[in-house]
């Protein structure tokens, strides 16, 4: 396997030596890489920081902290100091505080003497420290589990749906001959030019008369059809041939069977790009949720992560680290049905 893998990646224009195309490649799928990976390296990395590492400029990439140590007559451990002396000598001191532009510290072996250094004649002493505190310390004081049921609630429910819903639509589009078809087709995909925010506080309305507000399926229900989905299938069922339907229907199968048994395996590559977009949708939705619910033993992990930003300070320790566990399950579900994007996309339109 890693022996096709390095052919595949040296891989040249059909000389031994690299032209300057092969170069040009490398080089702009090498920046490619970095420009989509990189910030999800740094959010994975900045979720183990402290706070105080996060706001130290410039910053580091890796998760350093400042090393400690524990001095006898003082209730906290004292943050450890490389200090250069008036001699040019170096010494580790602890710093009980800092006045202004002047650091008052001590010597942990005998902390009885304040020296008083200028901050500039000093630098801290790191060490590379996982801070898995940014982890554990919110999911004991954040329902973290009530949220990640609720999202897993809304985005299950809300896919299979719109896969239902959306394939219906498509299949009664891409194979039914009736008058107005086209019409109603490109008003559909006329509804992607208008603006999310134009619709909000109509549906809000509805939500509202049929008493849908602080309840699930008022998440749910409103963004179950959508037109991207009916576009994206019924150009995928478009190339299902009509004669295999047509002898389904000679053998005694009903409609619901042709579509049910026929129609969707053969569009299953289409179905799991959809489900894909879905998830995506439904898992990172914010403003809609926002709206909606406000019961917080309610709210979807979007919502309930913005319990970490009050109005003076912004935790953003803990809002990395349950970003990072938000972006798990949808990379799961990614992971596991990428194979089919390139297939269902690819073929959509074809005949």
């Amino acid at each position: 396997m890693f022996a096709v893998v390095g052919d595949y990646l040296t891989r040249t224009r059909g000389t031994k030596q690299l032209h300057w195309t092969d170069l040009f490649t490398y080089f702009y799928l090498t920046l490619g890489t970095l420009l989509m990976f990189l910030p999800v390296v740094w959010l994975v990395l900045s979720s183990f920081k402290t706070p105080a590492a996060l706001v130290r400029f410039p910053p580091d990439l890796l998760p350093y902290d400042v090393e400690s140590v524990v001095v006898p007559g003082y209730d906290e451990p004292l943050p450890l100091y490389t200090v250069t002396m008036e001699d040019g000598s170096t010494r580790q001191l602890a710093q009980v505080r800092r006045v202004g532009l002047e650091a008052q510290m001590i010597d942990p072996s005998a902390p009885g003497e304040i020296i008083r250094v200028p901050t500039s004649q000093r630098e801290e002493v790191r060490q590379l420290r996982l801070a898995t505190e940014n982890y554990t310390e919110p999911l004991q004081r954040f329902n973290f589990l009530v949220y990640l049921r609720n999202s897993v609630v809304v985005t299950l429910a809300a896919t299979l749906l719109t896969l239902v819903i959306n394939s219906m639509a498509a299949f009664a589009l891409a194979k039914y001959e009736f008058r107005g078809r086209q019409t109603i087709f490109v008003i559909i995909i006329s509804t992607l030019m208008i603006p999310i925010s134009v619709i909000l506080v109509p549906v809000f309305l509805v939500i509202t008369g049929i008493g849908w507000n602080n309840n699930l399926l008022g998440v749910i229900i409103p963004g179950a059809a959508t037109p991207t989905g009916v576009f994206l299938l019924r150009q995928y069922m478009i190339t299902i041939p009509d004669e295999l339907l047509a002898a389904a229907r000679i053998d005694g199968a009903s409609e619901w069977r042709v579509y049910w048994q026929i129609v969707l395996p053969l569009a299953a590559p289409a179905m799991a790009v959809l489900a894909i977009f879905s998830v995506m949708w439904r898992w990172n939705d914010f403003l809609w949720p926002l709206i909606v619910l406000t019961r917080s033993e309610l709210f979807t992990l979007q919502v309930g992560l913005a319990a970490f930003q009050g109005e003076l300070n912004v935790q953003w320790h803990y809002v990395l680290a349950m970003t990072v566990l938000t972006l798990l399950p949808i990379t799961l579900v990614f992971a596991f049905l990428q194979r089919f994007i390139t297939t269902g996309i690819a073929t959509t339109g074809l005949k």
